[in-house]
């Protein structure tokens, strides 16, 4: 059997691109191990909760943004969506609020009085901000911006940094940190049924433009010719598959190279390279809050500083974390209560070392229950007895559910995105990928917007 595209993977990556070239006419075949689509960002139910594993706040869905670009050209309706104000709320370890959203001059006055200690040099950066989104922005790393401001005012920064796009200040471009902070200024959006209505729709869209979808098909790897060439991939029910036109990854960069290309096909440098890469994954406590308690906070979003653990450094996860409530029009839990995901980054490599027997990996959760459960009632007094545990997410989860290595989520370290905006290019010119570890920026709608420039680049499309 033979198509012209082949995609590997079903999260938001793969399902855009194949939904735009269906649309676009070409024939093509996504393959997905699990029994759904949706990838890292599929929800999970339990109980009668439905729990989004993200944040829950989405960019890209303003007039003009990369969705109204995509959904223009499939055949079904894009998900229902609404803008969210504030985007999200930073709490500081000493108690203080600063409220993340669209209107400047509330977002001044928080600055004034939260950092009254550096509030010129504080409103000075975020001019510089704004000025790099319209300009092109000098090649110096954030924190050459930053050295007039207070150590709280920096601690503030890079607890965004670091939620957002997993590095600090230090490790991150101006450029960078301009469209990562200036981009909840603008105002986000939250879905109805989260990023899963997302993936939903888009492969309502597969199907209907005549695209064909094969769950529970796990690839094994790529098929060679006898020069060498990649012509399709073999499944591990044995089935080989060919692609006469592209092959597409929506795995890790990683297990693109790892498992599909294969390590005699990569060349050493590559090899090298990949090593040199490390990522987060995520630790995620799904909790179930009482309505009274909802009443008592001032955001569905709070990014949680706490103080950083001793012997804490740049690559250490952060010691904080996001409390995302869904939306009260968005019903995803029973009468009176909502549903409720803590998003914490964590050392992917300790969750799968040294471990014997799952004993090992329980205990592992519970400690790190126990201290987010403390840090929760502790940076938010305000919840009281009105929140409960229904489950939690480790790296070995995320590792079960989609095979990523050690279950690693988002950017890497110094990631393998370059300034041609052609991250998407492997070894082999018929090879590509999406996804998250390879976008040029982060958060769902990189992912989609590069997914939207590799369709057009296979199907000879002008932006």
């Amino acid at each position: 059997m033979s198509y012209e595209v082949i995609v590997l993977g079903g999260g938001i990556g793969g399902l855009t691109i194949a939904a735009l070239l269906s649309a676009r006419g070409v024939n093509v075949c996504l393959f997905e191990r699990d029994s759904q689509t949706g990838g890292c960002v599929a929800n999970f139910e339990h109980l009668g909760y439905t729990f989004e594993p993200t944040t829950g706040v989405y960019e890209g869905w303003e007039q003009g943004g990369i969705y109204e670009r995509i959904f223009t050209e499939l055949p079904v309706p894009a998900p229902h969506v609404r803008r969210v104000s504030p985007s999200y709320i930073v709490r500081l370890p000493d108690g203080n609020d600063v409220a993340i959203g669209e209107s400047t001059e509330q977002f001044e006055r928080n600055l004034t009085e939260v950092f009254p200690e550096c509030a010129d040099a504080a409103h000075s950066f975020y001019l510089d901000l704004a000025r790099a989104e319209v300009f092109d922005s000098p090649p110096k790393p954030l924190a050459t911006f930053l050295v007039d401001t207070s150590p709280r005012f920096r601690s503030f920064i890079n607890a965004q940094l670091q939620t957002l796009i997993q590095c600090s200040s230090a490790q991150c471009g101006f450029a960078e940190a301009a469209a990562v902070l200036m981009g909840p200024r603008r105002g986000v959006f939250a879905m109805i049924g989260g990023a899963q209505a997302l993936a939903d729709s888009l492969g309502k869209a597969i199907r209907t433009s005549g695209g064909t979808i094969r769950l529970n098909s796990p690839v094994l790897r790529l098929a060679y010719a006898a020069d060498g060439s990649p012509v399709g991939v073999d499944l591990l029910s044995g089935e080989r598959v060919l692609a006469t036109r592209a092959i597409i990854s929506n795995l890790t960069v990683w297990d693109t190279y790892g498992k599909l290309i294969g390590l005699s096909h990569t060349p050493s440098h590559v090899s090298a390279s990949l090593k040199a890469l490390h990522g987060w994954s995520a630790y995620l406590m799904f909790l179930a809050m009482d309505e009274a308690a909802t009443s008592r906070l001032s955001a569905d979003r709070i990014l949680a500083m706490c103080h950083n653990e001793p012997g804490s450094n740049d690559e250490s996860p952060p010691a904080q974390f996001m409390f995302a409530a869904s939306p009260d029009w968005d019903k995803r839990a029973p009468d009176g209560k909502r549903a409720v995901t803590v998003w914490s980054w964590t050392a992917a490599e300790e969750w799968f070392a040294f471990h014997e027997d799952h004993a090992q990996h329980e205990h592992m959760d519970q400690r790190c229950l126990e201290k987010f459960w403390t840090l929760i009632h502790a940076a938010m007094p305000e919840l009281g007895d009105g929140i409960e545990v229904i489950e939690t997410a480790t790296p070995q989860n995320f590792y079960e559910r989609t095979r990523r290595k050690l279950g690693m989520v988002g950017h890497p370290f110094a990631g393998p995105a370059n300034e041609r905006g052609d991250s998407y290019l492997t070894i082999f010119p018929n090879v590509f990928m999406v996804g998250d570890t390879v976008s040029s920026s982060a958060g769902i709608s990189s992912v989609s917007a590069d997914a939207f420039a590799l369709a057009n680049r296979i199907t000879g499309k002008k932006p």
